[in-house]
């Protein structure tokens, strides 16, 4: 795993605003590689570079260095953890006799390898396919198996097919065509579930945060909870139980990171509508990671790319506080005790967990106000929509109807007024 990282310069100081360092991004990207189980990393360190070589994106000199070194390793793959143009990819391809990998790819073939639904194999496929058409020096092998990564980094049968333009775009066609029937279908998933209404609560945060690990612990799902990067793929929903009796659904989405590829944030916009549509987003987020605040920038530029309403409310989670000496956790437990919006707790242990509870049931229904409903006796569908919404406080059979008493907040009202 190599890191291109800029010496002193205008870029590198644009790079620096964003508190990362080259340490940690290198980190981040051998976690990104160790997320594919068949993949073996055997060496990372950071470059520097005055400026990128158009051609080869490292000097001569060190190039041949490289060339040297991984020889000797017997290495047959490299990742490099930024852009690398596919002329670049080509001249390092031939000049190192490897197969190379540049960020986007490396996250794509992850992506391609934790997909389990129908619209996440296809989303992925997609994506990859917008990737490689500018890149015919690729294989795109994938296209010849259901399942189990793009083909970037070898397997079983892989073989090395020339495509051209013409057979990507016709594959994107179809794809395209089975990506909208499948989407329908959610459509129509998601309309039902709104005659049936529940604020909808999304949690979001940089990956490996510990979104499932909470969304397991609240809801007792089982969703995939491990420390590995992008650990969760596929969205899952499950309602959720508040303590003062209201309902809600949570959604547990994948997780952000830097420098997300382009192809996959157009691609995935779908797969996050549960987003894009939340009452309430949960920003969750690794307070014992060292650039915390960088991550957390990185998440909020990907909602914003999503076109995430800046009006819908927020809370902000600061999560595993177990992993904190006992002096920092104490001083961000009362940081914390001063912002109305955030919530300093230990999804792993459960440990300030009740507060948020607290604090989700107010943001989800804190304009609840009381009404009184007349229904016709045979609007029983209605009636029991209002049972299941759990807002019913009384009811009684009058001349005309069922006389039913709730209390409900103004997006209940509207929801149930739309259904």
């Amino acid at each position: 795993m190599l890191h291109p990282a800029l010496r002193e310069g205008p870029q590198a100081r644009a790079e620096g605003a964003a508190a990362r360092s080259p340490g940690h991004r290198l980190e981040e990207a051998v976690a990104l590689a160790r997320a594919l189980p068949r993949l073996s990393v055997e060496g990372s360190e950071i470059v520097r570079l005055a400026r990128p070589h158009p051609g080869h994106l490292f000097g001569t000199g060190k190039l041949d260095e490289l060339k040297t070194r991984l020889s000797e390793a017997e290495i047959d793959l490299v990742l490099v953890d930024g852009p690398v143009t596919p002329v670049q990819q080509r001249n390092l391809e031939r000049a190192w006799g490897v197969k190379l990998l540049d960020r986007t790819g490396l996250i794509l073939e992850i992506f391609a390898d934790r997909a389990r639904t129908r619209e996440g194999v296809l989303q992925v496929e997609l994506a990859a396919l917008s990737y490689q058409r500018t890149r015919l020096v690729r294989a795109w092998t994938h296209l010849e198996r259901q399942r189990g990564g793009l083909g970037f980094v070898g397997g079983p049968g892989e073989t090395q097919i020339e495509a051209d333009r013409r057979a990507i775009d016709e594959q994107m066609v179809r794809l395209r065509r089975q990506l909208a029937r499948v989407v329908r279908t959610r459509e129509l998933h998601r309309a039902a579930r709104a005659r049936v209404p529940f604020p909808v609560v999304a949690l979001v945060g940089y990956t490996n945060a510990g979104k499932s690990t909470l969304f397991n612990r609240v809801t007792g799902a089982e969703v995939m909870a491990k420390d590995m990067l992008f650990a969760t793929l596929d969205p899952t929903m499950r309602a959720l139980a508040l303590p003062g009796g209201g309902r809600v659904i949570l959604s547990d989405t994948v997780g952000f990171i830097s420098d997300l590829p382009t192809e996959l944030v157009a691609a995935f916009r779908a797969t996050l509508e549960e987003v894009l549509e939340a009452d309430l987003i949960v920003h969750v987020r690794d307070i014992a990671h060292p650039e915390t605040d960088a991550q957390a920038a990185d998440v909020e530029a990907v909602l914003e790319a999503l076109g995430v309403d800046a009006a819908v409310p927020r809370l902000e989670v600061w999560n595993k506080i177990d992993a904190l000496d006992p002096e920092m956790r104490a001083g961000l437990a009362a940081q914390a005790a001063r912002r109305d919006e955030v919530f300093a707790l230990s999804a792993l242990t459960g440990e300030g967990l009740a507060p948020l509870m607290a604090a989700i049931e107010a943001a989800t229904g804190a304009d609840r106000h009381p009404a009184r409903l007349t229904l016709p006796f045979e609007a029983g569908d209605r009636r029991a929509a209002l049972h299941r919404m759990g807002v019913v406080r009384h009811e009684r059979e009058a001349e005309d109807g069922w006389e039913i008493d709730v209390m409900w907040s103004e997006a209940e009202k509207g929801r149930f007024s739309g259904a």
